[in-house]
This record gives structure tokens, C-alpha cells and sequence, in this order.
């Protein structure tokens, strides 16, 4: 299988703290210094949050425009993703960097549990940020946590609320959520290919099972994500040095199932991003 594989790196969130693992950056200069060694490691995509200096989680324009500048800075051509995830703010505050214009921006679009708390994304906030999404010229990232959130992307895209080609990111591990499990990876992969056989699509595994969904969306011929974020270690019983290491990994997998991995040029051609010199 020659097509390259997107390696997403998502390298911190309101779970991941240091507390955790010290690997895990949080300042803005730590998020920059870990995404350059994960791009130079193969990641394309750059899975964004920020935090306050006391490390909870923030929603504040004028960090998320730090970030960006550092990531268009030291990793010239890098796909920037923000994330509009309830984790960092509520209602129109999930979209208050979108302004920004950002390569992408990941977009939930139906409300799921989480391990302590229910995942909230009712209709009018995910028509307003898919409309800001479209208002800057923002390709969506669709994280699905349910296979209801297939559909409802599928409709949205038909209905021209979610423009263009559908990126969509299979989301599986979470607590109270959909459960890794094989059967329904594979029904996911059918039903995506036959609502919209065109889209693009992208596996992503919280805690051990980052790498199971690391491997069957490499082996499927689909794309990834990895980052501490989602997972701290290297295996049961190592702590991940970096978030390139998990890149790395990542790309260890892709040249065992023949896959290359795509840099930000092919990354943005498969995904119909503009190159930044055009």
C-alpha cells in the first residue's frame, strides 16, 4: 500500500498534566520545542490546545495565536489544528480563536459521555462553529465519538454546512464512550464508505489502546493520531519520553504495513489545504 499516512500529533490537553508524565508540555515555548521535534519525527498535523500558566486549561485568542506564529515559525509548513473541544471553555468561547484561521479545527458534532461528565454538543453550537469554521476558510477535522456522529457529518456535508471533502476521525477508548473493539472499527470503515466514499478518514485511541488504533488504521489505509494527550506511555509499564517518541512510533508502524508517512506537502494535498506559498 503506497499511500503516504497523516500522522496527527496531539501533544497536551486539560487530561494530560505533569503530574502525569513530565514529558507533557504546557507553556506555549514547550508546546512549540515539542511540536518542532514531533514534525521533524513525521508528524503533519499539530493538534492544538493552550493552557493558563498554571496549567488548566484556557481558551484565550491571544495564546492560541502565540502557538500558531511558533508552530508557522519553527515548523514551516505544519498543519495547524485548534481544537474546539469543551475542555477549554463553553459555547462560543470553544470557537473564540477561529478568527485566527487555522489550517483546521476539530468539530464534534453530536454530544457523547465522558469518564466523568457528558460531553456536550447540542445542535445550534455545532451549526455555529461549523459557520465560523466556514466563515475563515477552516477545513473541519469531524471527531466522532459514536456512530451517529458518522451520520451527522454525512448530512452536514450533504447539506453544505461542512464544505468539501469530509475528514473524519474515529474516536474509540474513552470512558463511557465507544470502547476499542474490532468488529466496530470495521462497521465504521463500511458505513463511511458507503455514505461518503470519498472522505478521508483518521483512527485515534485514548490511554494503551492509542497504539491498537495506531496499527488498524495504518494497516486500513487510513490516518492516525498520537501525542500525550491521548496516552502517556510507550507501553504498560514506560513512561513516553516525548511526544515524538509516540510520533516515531507511529512511524515505525507505517514501514512495517509499507506505508509512507506524508509530509505536510502530501498531508495538505490529500486534504485540499492551500500550500502556504500559494
Amino acid at each position: 500500500m503506497s499511500k503516504p499516512c497523516i500522522i496527527c500529533v496531539a501533544i497536551t490537553g486539560s487530561v494530560a498534566t505533569k503530574q502525569n508524565n513530565p514529558a507533557v508540555p504546557v507553556t506555549v515555548a514547550e508546546q512549540v520545542e515539542s511540536l518542532h521535534e514531533s514534525f521533524e519525527a513525521g508528524a503533519a498535523i499539530a493538534h492544538c490546545h493552550v493552557r493558563n500558566d498554571d496549567g488548566t486549561p484556557s481558551s484565550d485568542p491571544e495564546r492560541f495565536a502565540r502557538l500558531k506564529e511558533g508552530v508557522e515559525t519553527h515548523c514551516p509548513g505544519m498543519i495547524v489544528q485548534f481544537s474546539t473541544g469543551g475542555r477549554s471553555g463553553a459555547g462560543a468561547a470553544r470557537g473564540g480563536m477561529l478568527p485566527l484561521r487555522p489550517d483546521m479545527a476539530s468539530l464534534s458534532v453530536g454530544s457523547n459521555n465522558f469518564p466523568t461528565r457528558v460531553y456536550e454538543n447540542p445542535p445550534d453550537l455545532v451549526d455555529w462553529l461549523a459557520g465560523e469554521m466556514r466563515r475563515y476558510s477552516i477545513k473541519p477535522e469531524i471527531e466522532a465519538f459514536d456512530l451517529s456522529h458518522v451520520f451527522q457529518a454525512v448530512a452536514m456535508n450533504r447539506d453544505g454546512r461542512i464544505p468539501g471533502r469530509l475528514y473524519i476521525q474515529f474516536v474509540m477508548g474513552v470512558k463511557n464512550a465507544m470502547p476499542v473493539d474490532r468488529e466496530v472499527f470495521d462497521f465504521y470503515l463500511r458505513t463511511l464508505g458507503r455514505l461518503a466514499p470519498d472522505a478521508e478518514w483518521c483512527g485515534a485511541g485514548v490511554g494503551r489502546d492509542q497504539i491498537t488504533l495506531n496499527e488498524w488504521s495504518i494497516a486500513a489505509g487510513g490516518h492516525t493520531r498520537t501525542g500525550l494527550e491521548d496516552n502517556m506511555r510507550l507501553d504498560r509499564n514506560t513512561l513516553a519520553p516525548s511526544n515524538a517518541a509516540l510520533v516515531r512510533r507511529a512511524a515505525d508502524l507505517c514501514e512495517k504495513y509499507e506505508r509512507p508517512v506524508a509530509t505536510w506537502r502530501q498531508a495538505r494535498d490529500i486534504l485540499g489545504l492551500r500550500q502556504p506559498w500559494r
